[in-house]
């Protein structure tokens, strides 16, 4: 990765959408306060606001100021200054922005241009299309595509075909932000750069893995997004099995673009499949109900406000997804994968447990198997839970203590948020971090049968009581071979 900073223009189509103000600007922000953006660097929303710059700088200004720390207001203003703003008509009837456009990138072929469609995956292909009609991709273009890529592998298919006939695999990021957090990134350096991890990292040594995204949001203005999507194609298609991947990969040869990638296809390709009647033995799906999170009353997925009235697709969509995975290869035979993610669910957190297996013969009572545990968020850390004697005569008493790794008391320089990481490998060139095609494909063949399944039950998923820890099938998965989730687990 270079580390001059290179001039590039990237434009932002979506770009006064909740996803721009809420992640992409205030990394945006982040980056350009460190420096790592050259001076020429431009950044161009696209959107149907019908905004000017002025006006839009003025909206940056009042909805991002607020969420990033802002100690230096020349450093903020030179930040608005990078900010244009287009008004698009996607359908191509009003040609006026693209004419627009095209006159605000003339001069500057020789730039990158980073084209991230920060918007719903049916506008990804018109939106190439309308860029090359106008002739706006040169061999420096990129363009970034949003998550979820699709409803199946059909329609995942679609798109990569519609984008890839403008744009070459190389050029095209497959974003999954999950990818740039600081505990992932060291998930490889855990595993890789440290020789005592690896000799155990396999069936002989692991119990099983567990790997949960939990949050405590519901979906107030949103349902009908997610009537549609679910917590199957919405987390578990891309951010659990990208975290299971990493998990899961033999090391590759070395740290490089295409390395990396190969072996994560390799772990999805090795999934055992779930189909038929293994479905309903191998996965829960649930959706919450009224209940008390964070000390309020909330109301149910079929209640929450905002929305539209629900409908019959509202009733059998899952806002609780958990599934026992397994990887067949030497490696991982026999060592069960736990997915698990949630709304209401009673913390936000997203974390992966290793489970090692207890010592072959213990000579102390009390004594409990040791886990890894990798914090994502919040608090990005990692622990390792070992045994250890409490001070004190008489008896042997044994008690589980973690050896902490917290990356916010570590390290003096501040944690920089996914988004800022990715941004900045897109801008560099560097897809290690992103989706190849062959990847989702793999991730798609691996999710249909279960959705399939689901969707021919016809029934309503498992109910479960907002600010729980989810359906009691969740807790069955996992007690049919006598274990537990790691929330009930000593902490």
């Amino acid at each position: 990765m270079s580390e001059t900073p290179q001039s590039a223009d990237l434009i932002v189509f979506g770009g006064t959408g909740d996803l721009s103000m809420r992640k992409l600007f205030p990394a945006l922000y982040h980056c350009d306060r460190d420096g790592r953006l050259a001076p020429e660097t431009r950044i161009i929303a696209m959107s149907r606001g019908g905004l000017d710059d002025a006006d839009f700088r003025g909206k940056v200004d009042a909805e991002v100021r607020g969420s990033v720390p802002v100690d230096d207001l020349d450093t903020w203003q030179r930040f608005l200054d990078r900010l244009h703003h287009v008004s698009i008509d996607i359908s191509g009837e009003d040609t006026t922005g693209w004419a627009t456009l095209t006159a605000l990138l003339a001069g500057h072929e020789q730039r990158s241009r980073v084209f991230y469609l920060a918007s719903p995956p049916m506008t990804f292909g018109p939106f190439c299309r309308e860029l090359h009609r106008a002739g706006l991709v040169t061999p420096a273009s990129r363009v970034v595509l949003e998550k979820p890529l699709g409803r199946d592998l059909p329609s995942a298919q679609r798109i990569n075909d519609e984008v890839g006939a403008i744009f070459d695999e190389e050029q095209i990021y497959r974003i999954d932000h999950y990818l740039g957090k600081e505990t992932v990134q060291n998930l490889l350096v855990l595993r890789f750069a440290n020789a005592f991890l690896e000799p155990i990292w396999n069936s002989l040594w692991i119990d099983h893995v567990q790997i949960t995204v939990a949050e405590t949001v519901g979906t107030p203005g949103r349902r009908g997004y997610y009537d549609h999507a679910g917590a199957l194609r919405d987390m578990v298609q891309n951010h659990l099995l990208q975290l299971l991947c990493l998990v899961a990969m033999e090391p590759p040869s070395r740290n490089d673009r295409e390395s990396i990638r190969d072996e994560k296809v390799k772990v999805l390709e090795s999934l055992r499949a779930i189909t038929g009647g293994e479905v309903d033995r191998f996965t829960v799906r649930g959706q919450y109900t009224a209940g008390e999170s964070g000390g309020v009353q909330v109301p149910g997925y079929l209640d929450e406000p905002d929305n539209t009235a629900p409908t019959d697709a509202s009733h059998r969509v899952e806002t609780f997804a958990a599934i026992r995975a397994e990887v067949k290869n030497w490696r991982w035979a026999g060592v069960p994968f736990y997915l698990r993610t949630g709304k209401r669910m009673p913390d936000r957190y997203s974390e992966i447990v290793v489970q090692f297996k207890d010592v072959p013969h213990s000579i102390f009572p009390g004594s409990t198997p040791n886990r890894l545990v990798l914090r994502l968020q919040p608090s990005e850390g990692i622990k390792l839970h070992i045994m250890a004697k409490e001070p004190g005569a008489g008896e042997v008493a044994l008690k589980p203590v973690p050896l902490s790794l917290s990356f916010a008391e570590t390290f003096t320089t501040r944690v920089p948020e996914a988004y800022e990481r990715l941004l900045m490998d897109v801008l560099t060139g560097n897809p290690t971090l992103f989706m190849r095609r062959d990847e989702v494909a793999a991730a798609w063949r691996w999710i249909d049968p279960i959705l399939g399944a689901w969707e021919s039950y016809g029934t309503a998923p498992e109910p479960y009581p907002a600010g729980s820890s989810g359906p009691a099938g969740a807790h069955e998965l996992v007690s049919r071979s006598d274990r537990a989730w790691h929330e009930e687990y000593p902490v």
